[in-house]
């Protein structure tokens, strides 16, 4: 024999249908292409379901049994005149590719899954630790991700005796040719099941809430995706879940605007403090701290506080806070303060300043001007 089925699958020979099946779902689990894509594990999931498809069939297995193999095809099937077993092999002989064969597993993985989670500027900033509920497909408990009732399996089908297939001959003016579709009775899995798990409808698995910890590393923004792997949805079959997608949205924050991974704000002093200099606490994400407001400071300047903003979600360190100074005119003077911002400008030679325009910068008369005569 070229290939040792029982040896593909791990089970003696003396092994019943029911540890075939199992021996079975347990590779099949471990090497399906959709979790190892390597192709030297699916040219080993290939093998397995080739000794599967021989093991699972009484026929087929007496066949091997006996010393012959199934799988190899047998004189005389040749319906195309050239020694072609059917459609499939004439396909790999003309294109170099051959169809698949087989029953298809009903264990499959399950999809991804995706939640969005809300934190706020300061949880973005140092990360933090969240438990949320996700809600998602899990192995039936009550069937253990078979599908069938318990006390019952799956059983063969009597339409294409296991093979997910049915055959076809037809004539065409190059003579009979054999096409195989899958089968309308098992849909190719080469199985039924008589008695769905009642907990499941067959499926093998239900939905089903859970909590998860999610740890949020520092820096994270709006958009940012954690992965969870293997926390997805559970595949058809009991198969192998797919991973979960945690969104980061972050709330907006009161006082600060977050760009990038600096902080930005306003704060607001009279025009005394600019012009004398002053302190102005400020309450920041590490604690309170004292903004220096130098002499002579003007209304738009910025004062940053380095190392005051968001971690770096890829790097060392962090941004900047940037305070944007506004300097607030007083709008209605008192007699006294009247007077003694007159006896100011006077000092200052300021009773009736020309104004400072910049290039390119109009007066009120020259645009109105302009406006009139249509510039």
């Amino acid at each position: 024999m070229a290939t040792d089925y029982y040896a593909v699958l791990g089970v003696q020979r003396d092994a019943s249908q029911d540890e075939i099946k199992k021996a079975f779902r347990r590779l099949a689990r471990e090497l399906h292409p959709d979790v190892n894509p390597d192709p030297k594990t699916q040219e080993r999931f290939k093998e397995i379901n080739t000794a599967y498809e021989v093991l699972s069939d009484p026929q087929k297995k007496q066949m091997y049994d006996l010393g012959g193999d199934p799988m190899g095809g047998a004189a005389g099937q040749a319906g195309f005149g050239g020694g072609f077993g059917n459609f499939s092999d004439i396909m790999d002989a003309f294109f170099g590719t051959a169809a698949q064969r087989g029953p298809k597993s009903r264990t499959r993985r399950g999809q991804d899954a995706m939640i969005r989670l809300e934190i706020d500027l300061k949880e973005a900033t140092f990360g933090t630790t969240k438990e949320i509920q996700v809600d998602t497909a899990t192995i039936c408990k009550t069937c253990d991700g078979e599908g069938a009732a318990p006390g019952t399996s799956a059983q063969t089908c009597d339409m294409c005796r296991g093979r997910g297939e049915v055959s076809q001959v037809t004539r065409s003016f190059l003579g009979q040719v054999m096409t195989s579709r899958p089968c309308p009775q098992c849909q190719g899995f080469g199985t039924v099941v008589p008695t769905p798990c009642p907990e499941c409808a067959g499926d093998g698995r239900v939905r089903s809430r859970r909590t998860l910890t999610v740890k949020i590393p520092a820096g994270v923004d709006n958009g940012t995706r954690i992965q969870l792997a293997g926390e997805g949805e559970v595949g058809p079959g009991g198969g192998p879940p797919g991973d979960l997608f945690v969104e980061i949205r972050e709330k907006p924050h009161e006082m600060f605007q977050r760009r990038g991974d600096d902080l930005h704000c306003t704060v607001t002093i009279p025009m005394t403090a600019a012009a004398l200099g002053t302190q102005v606490p400020l309450e920041t994400l590490d604690g309170m701290q004292e903004v220096d407001i130098r002499p002579g400071t003007q209304s738009g300047q910025s004062i940053p506080l380095h190392g005051h903003g968001v971690t770096h979600l890829r790097g060392n360190g962090r941004g900047d806070l940037i305070v944007h100074v506004e300097v607030q005119t007083p709008q209605k003077l008192d007699t006294e303060q009247e007077e003694l911002l007159q006896k100011f400008a006077e000092l200052r030679g300021e009773e009736r300043p020309s104004g400072q325009f910049q290039p390119g910068q109009q007066g009120l008369f020259s645009r109105l001007k302009d406006a009139f005569n249509g510039r």
